[in-house]
């Protein structure tokens, strides 16, 4: 639920107007933008967290809403663009804007901050490198630039983030390499994200001290001369003045008023954060190392932080009891306050579920399944104790308004084969490829499934259905081709 938006902030004047020297259309953004988001899909770092992506989205929408009251969404582009964060479970501090309104954001980066107040300002920052149209304007400076091209350079540069090798075999050719670096933003576009995304995280109700302390962590890290843990530094370079400048604005602006349940909840999506993207056993023992030594008067920020994530390590490592009792203890911290006990309950279930209980599970889940990470950890639950007609019945209505939920439409394909219903199960599992826009993948399901409607006994309707979803992606494949 959005929360309500302190008086609506002017845009800042004498900015340049969307689409200032613009090579590229919005719909060719827009395009560029899915290509490279198929890519980051089928990333093995690409991770859809329900509570995790809840979390987020709950600031984006927050920042969206934000943006929209100040007009910063005008030329189309709402309409338009994606809009979409994705996240990454990548331990290196970093977020990123892709063309057409598409995000990255690693975990690592949530998992370094404080408060939501650090993470809206990384991604307010990002948003306004979209509503500038940063890249179309860097594309219109070299001209003989295709999106290809471009597209090649950032999926290249995102690679050479985690693997230098990677990166060659998705950016080859002397000409790529040697405007590798037009792909970084200018200084005046970095200040311009820095004014403007400021400005919108203010306009949000968001601290804007948020901004002052995340550039303090970047700078530190950048005075310990990085050695790869932060990505961010080197796409968006730091510098004096733009520090200065936040510091600045910061001083002006009003503080927001302290909201103490939102640095806790907080804590506990970093504590997730911090497990989600843990490299091997080792981190996952290290997250039940840090438990046992827990303080007993450590601060609640800590304690919550330290033991979601301990309790989640102790359930991937299928410690199930020690994960059981160190949710116990969370469900006793937060006793009083139903903003975090509900992922709290969600975590406590998810420990459940693992440790092969799913009745115990369902008792955990009850009355949060109204939200994606309960509606979803149900349907889990419901599917692992026999009860796939009604997951169904529930998914059904949910897909039909959130046709991009890949990972419900998998869970109603689950639902169906469980069911003996082989032409739903092959349309959800298409369903799914077409919301990461896999459009290749999603034919060939749905060609699986005309050959099952073909051999009689199938639902006339489903048939039907299917008949008209691969002509409507076939023709979204022949464009992609042509794009090529």
């Amino acid at each position: 639920m959005l929360l309500a938006l302190p008086p609506a902030v002017p845009a800042q004047q004498g900015l340049p107007q969307l689409g200032d020297g613009v090579e590229l259309s919005v719909a060719v953004e827009r395009r560029l933008g899915e290509r490279i988001a198929r890519e980051l899909y089928r990333d093995p770092d690409y991770i859809d967290d329900p509570v995790l992506v809840a979390y987020v989205d709950g600031i984006w929408q927050r920042l969206m809403q934000a943006a929209r009251v100040r007009g910063d969404l005008g030329d189309g582009l709402e309409d338009r663009f994606a809009w979409q964060v994705l996240l990454g479970r990548d331990r290196a501090v970093n977020a990123f804007a892709l063309p057409g309104g598409w995000m990255g954001l690693n975990l690592g980066l949530v998992s370094v901050t404080a408060s939501p107040d650090e993470v809206a300002s990384v991604l307010a920052h990002e948003l306004s490198h979209v509503t500038q149209r940063h890249i179309a304007r860097m594309a219109g400076q070299e001209k003989r630039q295709s999106p290809l091209v471009i597209a090649g350079l950032i999926l290249g540069a995102l690679a050479a983030s985690r693997n230098p090798q990677a990166a060659g075999a998705v950016m080859s050719g002397s000409q790529a390499l040697a405007i590798q670096g037009q792909l970084n933003f200018s200084r005046d576009m970095e200040r311009e994200a820095d004014r403007i995304g400021y400005g919108v995280l203010v306009q949000a109700g968001f601290d804007p001290q948020g901004f002052v302390s995340m550039f303090e962590k970047l700078q530190q890290a950048s005075r310990l001369n990085d050695t790869g843990n932060y990505p961010y530094l080197r796409t968006h370079p730091l510098t004096t003045e733009r520090a200065a400048d936040m510091q600045a604005r910061q001083q002006l602006s009003d503080r927001q008023p302290g909201d103490t349940t939102a640095r806790l909840l907080h804590a506990l999506m970093a504590g997730r954060a911090r497990v989600l993207s843990a490299a091997g056993v080792e981190g996952l023992r290290a997250a039940l190392a840090e438990a046992a030594s827990l303080p007993a008067n450590a601060p609640a920020v800590r304690r919550l932080g330290t033991l979601s994530g301990a309790a989640l390590a102790a359930s991937r490592l299928r410690e199930h009891e020690r994960a059981a009792g160190l949710v116990r203890q969370l469900l006793a911290e937060v006793r009083g306050d139903p903003v975090l006990v509900r992922p709290v309950r969600w975590l406590a279930a998810e420990v459940a579920l693992a440790a092969g209980q799913p009745a115990r599970a369902l008792e955990q889940l009850a009355g949060t399944e109204a939200e994606r990470p309960g509606l979803l950890l149900w349907a889990e639950s419901k599917l692992a104790s026999g009860g796939a007609a009604e997951v169904a019945g529930r998914l059904q209505p949910w897909v039909a308004t959130q046709a991009r939920d890949a990972t419900a439409w998998l869970l109603l394909a689950q639902a169906a084969t469980a069911q003996g219903q082989a032409l739903r199960a092959l349309r959800a599992e298409a369903e799914a490829r077409v919301a990461q826009l896999d459009y290749t993948a999603a034919v060939d399901r749905l060609r699986a499934a005309q050959d099952v409607s073909r051999r009689g006994g199938a639902d006339l309707i489903e048939a039907s259905i299917v008949d008209t979803r691969l002509r409507q992606v076939e023709s979204l494949l022949r464009e992609q081709a042509l794009e090529r």
